[in-house]
């Protein structure tokens, strides 16, 4: 078991500037290098306090690479749908070089209308867009001369520059949320996955991790694959400090999560790509916080609590997870996000190197 940090900025201008926000997130990644962390990641969203900081992973992530020596680098996700292949490979290329060899890659559809409406993308075409893209910029990084005729764009013969520091690429990720089907893809085509677990059941995320594993043994891929699992973790030596700190940024993380997928209320959102989706707004509303506690889809308590409701994931889906955990969600002070990154590193980590 593997941890590392993610940043999702779940705050608005009102609450915390952006380049106050970004200089905690460099900090925290500078501190994470320092403890040993595997890496750090970061989303693509936005418009709203629900991300909407993060328009781009790879600034930030390359920040990150020029402060850092060790720790990996990871997108958590670039949205291919939004970005022409050969501009988004041409991007990450050069974040891997920046990086030396540091970069992860993580894809991901999208989920939010107003997005797909602001970059005239269709959202009954995420689903065929995110495949076309991905490919063409594995074959981008992966082989020279490149000859693309695909339904959404075409070019070549192209040999991209800077050429990937990793080969024949960096590693790929795939992002899910609900759908086996698109864990068994990500599985056949040999790529990792990264999963967020407060969106499905306990079960449903079982299910998803078996599909992508069988998936990839079926295809004859070396080794299990790459899982990462994302958390908000709120951790303290104070119990009820803690869990106050939980009760407050994730009523935060509601309150703007709410308003962002509020869209999704409109009838028809999203399209036949999307199941399910159309409940999304009622199923923010309905989260309790004491529930997603006692079912571990976040983290909270002093180290020994969350040792042991880590020590239950990892028996839940595998220990050969890298987990990525949030310590600074909202506006959270920096002093408090990196004493609980330090107790994390110092009391958390080494009671589960055994997992």
């Amino acid at each position: 078991m593997k941890f590392g940090l993610t940043f999702f900025p779940v705050l608005a201008p009102s609450e915390r500037s952006a380049s106050d926000y970004f200089d905690d997130c460099l900090r925290l990644a500078e501190v994470a290098d320092e403890l040993g962390f595997e890496h750090v990641q970061t989303v693509e969203h936005y418009f709203s306090a629900y991300g909407g900081y993060s328009p781009d992973p790879v600034t930030l992530l390359a920040a990150v690479a020029a402060r850092t020596t060790r720790i990996r680098v990871v997108t958590g996700a670039v949205v291919p749908a939004f970005t022409h292949p050969v501009k988004l490979a041409g991007k990450l290329a050069m974040l891997d070089n920046l990086a030396h060899g540091r970069l992860d890659v993580g894809f991901g559809r999208a989920f939010l209308p107003e997005e797909f409406a602001a970059f005239g993308v269709p959202m009954a075409e995420s689903r065929s867009r995110f495949a076309e893209n991905v490919e063409a910029c594995r074959r981008l990084w992966a082989h020279e001369d490149v000859v693309w005729k695909g339904e959404f764009s075409s070019f070549g013969p192209v040999t991209m520059l800077p050429r990937t520091v990793q080969r024949p690429h960096p590693p790929i990720f795939v992002a899910a949320t609900t759908s086996e089907d698109s864990c068994a893809a990500a599985g056949a085509a040999g790529h990792h996955l990264q999963v967020v677990p407060s969106v499905t059941s306990t079960e449903g995320l079982k299910a998803m991790l078996a599909a992508y594993r069988s998936a990839r043994a079926a295809a004859g891929h070396a080794g299990p694959g790459r899982v990462q699992i994302k958390y908000t973790c709120y951790l303290d030596e104070d119990r009820g400090a803690a869990l106050a700190a939980g009760r407050r940024w994730e009523a935060n993380y509601i309150e703007k999560m709410s308003a962002a997928v509020a869209s999704w209320a409109a009838p028809g959102a999203g399209g036949g790509d999307y199941p399910g989706y159309a409940a999304l707004v009622d199923k923010v509303k309905a989260y309790d916080f004491d529930r997603a506690l006692a079912d571990n889809k976040v983290l909270a308590g002093t180290a020994a609590d969350v040792t042991r409701q880590l020590d239950t994931v990892a028996d839940w889906f595998g220990p050969d997870l890298s987990v990525s955990l949030q310590f600074n969600p909202g506006a959270t002070a920096l002093d408090r996000a990196e004493a609980s990154v330090r107790l994390f590193a110092a009391r958390v980590a080494p009671a589960l190197a055994g997992r």
